[in-house]
Order: C-alpha cells, then structure tokens, then sequence
C-alpha cells in the first residue's frame, strides 16, 4: 500500500507541473499537438468534447490544480512513507483520509445525484470498514501477544 501511495505521489507532482506549464499557453494548442502526436483521430466525439472543456479552464484554475496536486503529491509522501516503514500512526492517517473523503461524496452525491457517485461512496465505506476491521484486528493481535 505505501509503494501505491509513493507512486499516487509521483503521479500528482506530474499533473501539478503539467498544470502549471500550461499556465498562460493555448491549452487547445498544446492539446491538439498531444492527439497529433498519439495519432488521435481530431474528428472523434470525445476530442471535441475534451477540447470544448479545455477551453474552459482559465490561468487561475490552472494554478490552483497545479498547488492542489503538489498538495495531494505531500500527503501521498508522508503517508507512503509512514505505510512503507510500518509506522502505527500511518495506518491510522490512511482511515482519516479515507474517511474525510466521504462527507465530500457525500454533498456531491446530494448536489447531483447520480449512480456513479453512489458506488463511488459505496466502495470508498467498503475500503474505511476493511482499514478498520484490518486495525481492530490488528490491535486484538498485539493485546493477545502481550498477555
């Protein structure tokens, strides 16, 4: 799990640079080179609906996804790292950020419901029940050990 998380860490400091090189350029420009460059048929549904997007997204937006990923990229380091050296509070940081997630879902599943959404908050209380019951376990384990 910390490898997974050290790897999320990696992958968000990428999307924060990348956010942040787009800062004052023509997104549609740098993203029509992109589907040139995979070869991407410009003519496709889901160009068009991925270029109208882009258009939408303003300097400011830009730089705020890009300090949002960093952000995300230093939690994803600190509890990676805390997973990887088998720290006890990184086990119980990973519960709290799970679960902190969940009244986010929550009022987004309320502002616009939508089947995805809930599955989405379906899977994401599955994973806070099982760190939960993996730490209850975990803790019967040492008691019974020290007894």
């Amino acid at each position: 799990m910390g490898i997974f998380k050290l790897s999320k860490a990696i992958f968000f400091t990428a999307v924060g640079a990348g956010a942040l090189q787009l800062v004052n350029r023509n997104v549609d420009d740098v993203l029509m080179r992109i589907i040139d460059a995979l070869r991407i048929d410009p003519e496709r549904h889901f160009v068009g609906i991925l270029l109208d997007q882009a258009g939408l997204l303003s300097d400011h937006q830009l730089r705020r996804a890009g300090m949002l990923s960093f952000l995300y990229a230093v939690v994803c380091v600190v509890e990676g790292t805390g997973l990887v050296l088998e720290k006890n509070w990184a086990e119980y940081f990973t519960v709290i950020l799970t679960a902190m997630g969940l009244p986010w879902e929550g009022y987004a599943l309320l502002e616009k419901f939508s089947l995805y959404k809930v599955v989405l908050i379906l899977i994401n209380l599955a994973v806070l029940l099982y760190l939960l019951w993996i730490l209850k376990k975990k803790k019967q384990g040492e008691a019974t050990a020290t007894e």
